[in-house]
């Protein structure tokens, strides 16, 4: 007799967009470091920039260029912008997102976008002809709170009736990982983005996928 299909184990898979889905960690890092040199400050280190990664942009600066005056942040922020418009031509999916993406839409999961970018931003990369209608929900750090605190994945999941055990997180940053945590959730770090996976194992991920392709059989086998 055939095989019974496995019953679905999470109803909604959340992911965390820079360096998870888009492969742009080494722009904002480069944008980072260019927004804080126009300013005279300290140019963090490219790992001291990747850190931030995921954070809401005001914190994310706050952190990366503690010898700013807090009264310039607008002005960093704003120059951050300058820089990563500059160069957002540069970077896209990362290989092999987009069937992962469409398979789990056919399997039926609702998928989620929760990140640290702006809604502004969001959108705009959300325009993307092969993205659009691929999301069924989002949010980002300028309409809830930024990561590691759990009001996104909180806010998704009131919105669509989820409990916290039928929701997954993927993500690439310790702020993911903890994010998930704090919420009640279960996670899947992916070890190809900002952070050094070797920081995952506090947070209790399920597993941490070398590679998109990876994360894609991991799915298939066990969301």
């Amino acid at each position: 007799m055939p095989e019974s299909p496995r019953p679905r184990r999470f109803d909604l898979i959340a992911f965390d967009w820079d360096g998870t889905l888009f492969d742009s960690t080494a722009i904002i890092v480069r944008s980072i470091q260019d927004a804080v040199r126009d300013l005279g400050g300290a140019v963090p280190s490219d790992e001291a920039a990747a850190w931030v990664i995921g954070m809401a942009l005001p914190q994310a600066l706050a952190h990366a260029a503690p010898d700013v005056p807090r009264e310039k942040y607008a002005e960093l922020g704003n120059r951050y912008r300058y820089h990563y418009l500059k160069r957002q031509d540069d970077v896209a999916l990362f290989g092999g997102v987009l069937p992962m993406l469409q398979a789990l839409r056919a399997r039926g999961h609702l998928l989620a976008v929760a990140t640290g970018k702006s809604r502004r931003g969001l959108d705009q990369v959300l325009q993307m002809v092969q993205l659009r209608g691929m999301f069924d929900g989002s949010r980002t750090a300028d309409e809830t709170a930024g990561k590691p605190h759990p009001l996104m994945l909180q806010e998704l999941m009131a919105e669509f009736g989820v409990e916290p055990g039928r929701l997954l997180m993927i993500g690439d940053t310790t702020h993911d990982l903890e994010m998930a945590r704090a919420a009640g959730c279960a996670s899947v770090g992916v070890g190809y983005g900002a952070h050094d996976h070797a920081g995952f194992a506090e947070f209790g991920p399920l597993c941490v996928v070398p590679s998109v392709a990876e994360l894609h059989r991991w799915l298939l086998e066990n969301a």
